[in-house]
């Protein structure tokens, strides 16, 4: 993976402006700590830092082809999962490579095909390639959105990038932030509105996108999105199907020059996705899979059963590991390490997020990272397969509302009545909701329960689990580790969009047919175990942590937070037993008053580290 930037002006000779693009380009230093390259032209400057997976000595970026009289340069941020067989497609039509980098690969697609290689490319990605000849910037997010790609179009110039923080390191882009943008992060965040950029005329490629810039302006379309047609096949039939488009997938995203490893929770999906990873490593004799797991000091001691978390992971991952033969290390997080972490998390979303969701994953990657350099994580599973508790309450079907922020009044009485007054919070949700609702691949004449379960799949996998690529994305390419997501292959995601719910739900179990899918590569207990989350800290002293560390922010007559909040209702939600539970999520499975203070505090620090001016 790496971190690309660039800028295309109509109206000035850049020539001169390489600081500018190098600014830009050592803000994603971390995405790519190996190397870094830049392309300088009268139009276009293009950045590029390298994280090495694939060719070290073949891929680098920028780079230039050039096909007679046609020179084109890419830079591109990805991995592509099918690259040899695009290279033997572009063999056959007499094409050349240098070396074996997917980039050099994408680049010759791009020239044969034009945005028709879209339609040919398996993997993640977001890229941009300047067509010199033609004088035009083309650029694409792959399908499910899993790699990042920002953008603003002011004054006869565009300027992109993998991540805001590039973009705002440009000297002309202010971290201004208007009242649609203010409602994103108090109404709807920690997710966002697919394709906003939250910060003021900045957008985000929406996944599945592209967008063509020329001196006529900008054009952005879609060139997939997932299509609802009737699922013909009987379950025996469909079981097979999902078995081995999982293990192709799989077997696909564990190409690669570097160590590879598993995120092992013991859980059904990861524990899937390592079963499947040890299969082929013993198939093709690349020895034992390494295998990492997190956990919280004391964790033992004070985990409390849940809705929403009915067992602890550690006796699971035990059990996984050794059916499995894993080389297993486990990173213990303690309680300081989660509060200090919530600053750096946020700097890597550029925005307030999951709190200490988002902080432990940061410091569970920075471990991984000492080991290997791509790893193999089992998110999706839940939105494609309908693992989520929302998918099964009777209430949250019915409700016309985003499922897992139904208690949103939960953190929005936070807020001061004067703000909730300017922003309409409720009615911007609303909004938000009905637009997806609106974007739903309809299929004809189907029963009324099953279109109501489609629009809570499509809402799933616009929102919710967007969010979760982006923190997986942020908080690992922060640390300069590769994270591939399995569950994220497109022909396996439509292939499931239209099983329907009965099958989904074989034996009355959530991801029914997925655990069918599963006979033989798990233990039964494994295959059958109730759905666990991502594994959060119980501890008591992480809520007076965080706590505390709130109350000493607004304690602050500076803090740019005070003029937004609603101080008693904070005072009062201060005063609560640590130890007598802390109440129904406010956002997701995991987000409830902890994270709710961790999220006031990381917006504390988004306002000042970032000097957020308000308009």
């Amino acid at each position: 993976m790496c971190g690309i930037a660039g800028w295309v002006d109509w109206h000035q000779d850049l020539t001169g402006q390489k600081q500018e693009i190098q600014a830009m380009t050592e803000a994603l230093t971390h995405r790519g700590p190996d190397a870094e390259g830049y392309y300088v032209s009268k139009e276009t400057l293009l950045g590029h830092r390298r994280l090495i997976v694939v060719d070290p000595s073949g891929g680098q970026q920028p780079m230039t082809r050039q096909q007679g009289n046609r020179r084109c340069v890419i830079v591109y941020n990805g991995e592509l999962y099918n690259t040899e067989a695009i290279r033997q497609d572009l063999l056959a039509r007499g094409y050349s490579f240098r070396a074996y980098s997917d980039t050099e690969v994408l680049l010759t697609a791009f020239m044969e095909w034009g945005p028709d290689c879209l339609e040919r490319l398996n993997g993640i990605f977001a890229f941009a390639i300047w067509d010199e000849t033609a004088q035009t910037l083309f650029m694409a997010r792959d399908r499910l959105g899993v790699k990042p790609l920002f953008y603003t179009q002011q004054r006869g110039r565009l300027l992109f990038a993998s991540e805001l923080k590039s973009l705002l390191a440009h000297r002309d882009i202010e971290p201004v932030i208007d009242p649609e943008g203010l409602a994103e992060v108090v109404a709807l965040g920690p997710a966002r509105t697919p394709g906003h950029g939250v910060f003021h005329h900045i957008h985000e490629v929406r996944a599945g996108y592209c967008l063509t810039y020329t001196r006529l302006g900008l054009q952005t379309l879609p060139y997939w999105q997932v299509q609802s047609r009737p699922h013909e096949d009987d379950l025996i039939t469909t079981v097979a199907n999902v078995r081995n488009l999982l293990g192709e997938a799989v077997e696909r995203q564990l190409v690669s020059d570097v160590p590879v490893c598993t995120l092992l929770s013991g859980g059904l999906d990861s524990s899937a996705l390592t079963a499947l990873t040890v299969q082929t490593y013993r198939r093709e004799g690349r020895g034992t899979v390494p295998t990492f797991s997190v956990d919280y000091r004391d964790n033992d001691r004070y985990f409390q059963t849940s809705l929403f978390q009915p067992n602890a992971d550690a006796p699971w991952i035990q059990h996984v590991s050794a059916y499995l033969g894993t080389e297993h290390q486990h990173v213990m997080i303690d309680t300081p390490q989660l509060v200090e972490a919530l600053l750096p998390a946020m700097q890597g979303r550029d925005l307030p997020g999951m709190a200490d969701v988002d902080a432990s994953l940061l410091l569970f990657c920075r471990e991984i990272k000492k080991h290997a350099t791509v790893a193999l994580s089992g998110e999706c599973a839940d939105e494609i397969f309908g693992g989520y508790p929302w998918f099964h309450q009777r209430q949250a079907l019915e409700a016309a509302a985003f499922p897992w922020a139904r208690t949103a009044d939960n953190k929005l009485r936070c807020f001061s009545s004067e703000l909730r007054q300017t922003l309409q919070p409720e009615a911007y949700m609303a909004r938000r909701y009905e637009e997806t609702i609106a974007e739903v691949p309809r299929l004809p004449g189907e029963d009324p329960v099953e279109a109501r379960r489609r629009e809570m799949f499509y809402l799933n996998i616009q929102w919710f689990m967007a969010n979760l690529l982006d923190r997986k994305d942020r908080m690992s390419m922060a640390t300069g580790l590769e994270v591939r997501v399995p569950f994220c292959d497109h022909h396996l995601l439509e292939y499931v969009w239209n099983i329907p719910w009965s099958m989904k739900m074989y034996n009355g179990r959530e991801k029914g047919v997925l655990r069918l899918a599963l006979q033989g590569l798990l233990p039964e207990d494994v295959i059958w175990r109730k759905k666990s989350p991502y594994p959060k800290t119980h501890h008591p002293a992480y809520f007076m942590a965080v706590r505390d560390l709130l109350r000493e922010r607004l304690l602050d007559g500076s803090s740019p937070l005070l003029p937004l909040l609603n101080r008693p209702v904070i005072n009062q939600l201060m005063v609560s037993d640590p130890l007598a539970g802390v109440g129904d999520p406010w956002f997701g499975q995991l987000m409830s008053l902890p994270q709710l203070f961790a999220y006031l505090i990381q917006m504390d620090d988004w306002m000042r580290t970032y000097k957020i001016r308000l308009i």
